[in-house]
């Protein structure tokens, strides 16, 4: 049986985390890229993470490269690539930098692998994979962008940590943009099957929420020099992994959605069933009145971050 094609775009942190997760699951054989200006970086780490195999005990072949013609007929492409934002950039500089650097390397993959299946992780998240299917021109489906299962395990982990419980009982579920404005549900909200608000006061739980919505400032606040890259790279993985595998997961992603929930053709995180064609399905849920407000509160963000890319890139 062929092994499956798993080409990452940017050998970063989150890139090369990514190509560590997917290794050792052997989900595949790796191609690991990176801008000819790194040389040969990618090569370096990705030899690195082959001399790991024999410990571990994987068997997937893992390449670093600076030529996209390495990454030819992938079946799945993950876009890592772009940059942090630094002191004195502008939230609209940081937009336009990635939003250029996600053009072109999308460009890069409609000609290379155009039957792959795209998972976009740069940021503005949900800005950049409105762009990589834009320029593409791929089926909706076959593009998304992770997102709602790093920020729902965020979620899941702080419900732990503050009930004393296995994190592997908490379930969870997220919708909206990739930011400030996201939804954790309350009413998708469980231990062991019992709802959190019978666990949790309603004030404690909006505070859990809140540290949510800012997971990733806390992350960066902590490190002082980058940003979280083992929990977004075990995401990534799990998408891919559900991809490979065909597993049919319920997960929270980046999902083109038009009629869906009243969204109106934008990218934005919705629970969805991910398999072998992407994304299969879309799932409808009634959301309650305060749900439903801040989820339209979200779309909105989405839909004026879209526009102002449009906007930067002419």
């Amino acid at each position: 049986m062929r092994r499956a094609k798993i080409s990452i775009i940017g050998a970063g942190n989150v890139g090369a985390t990514t190509a560590h997760w997917c290794a050792a699951a052997e989900l595949g054989d790796i191609v690991l890229l990176d801008i000819p200006q790194t040389e040969t970086m990618p090569a370096g780490k990705a030899l690195d993470l082959m001399e790991a195999a024999p410990i571990v005990g994987f068997d997937s072949t893992i390449v670093g490269t600076n030529c996209y013609s390495d990454t030819t007929n992938s079946d799945v492409v993950v876009i890592t690539a772009g940059i942090p934002r630094k002191p004195g950039m502008s939230r609209d500089d940081l937009l336009k930098t990635n939003a250029s650097i996600v053009s072109s390397v999308s460009k890069e993959i409609q000609s290379s692998s155009p039957e792959a299946i795209v998972i976009v992780v740069s940021n503005p998240l949900d800005a950049m994979v409105q762009q990589a299917q834009k320029v593409t021109g791929f089926p909706h489906h076959r593009v998304m962008g992770q997102a709602g299962v790093l920020d729902t395990a965020r979620y899941r982990t702080f419900l732990a940590m503050e009930l004393g419980v296995s994190v592997e009982d908490v379930q969870a579920m997220l919708m909206g943009g990739h930011g400030d404005t996201m939804v954790p549900l309350r009413s998708c909200s469980t231990v062991g099957g019992i709802p959190v608000s019978q666990l949790l006061p309603s004030d404690r739980l909006e505070e859990i929420i809140e540290r949510t919505r800012k997971g990733g400032g806390e992350i960066v606040s902590l490190l002082k020099t980058g940003s979280a890259y083992y929990a977004p790279a075990a995401a990534t993985a799990q998408m891919v992994e559900a991809i490979v595998r065909d597993k049919k997961r319920v997960l929270p992603l980046a999902a083109y959605c038009n009629s869906e929930y009243g969204v109106g053709g934008y990218y934005v995180g919705v629970p969805a069933i991910l398999g072998a064609d992407g994304v299969e399905k879309i799932l409808s849920l009634e959301l309650s009145e305060q749900e439903q407000a801040e989820f339209q509160k979200s779309v909105a963000a989405v839909k004026d971050l879209v526009a102002t890319m449009d906007q930067l890139l002419g």
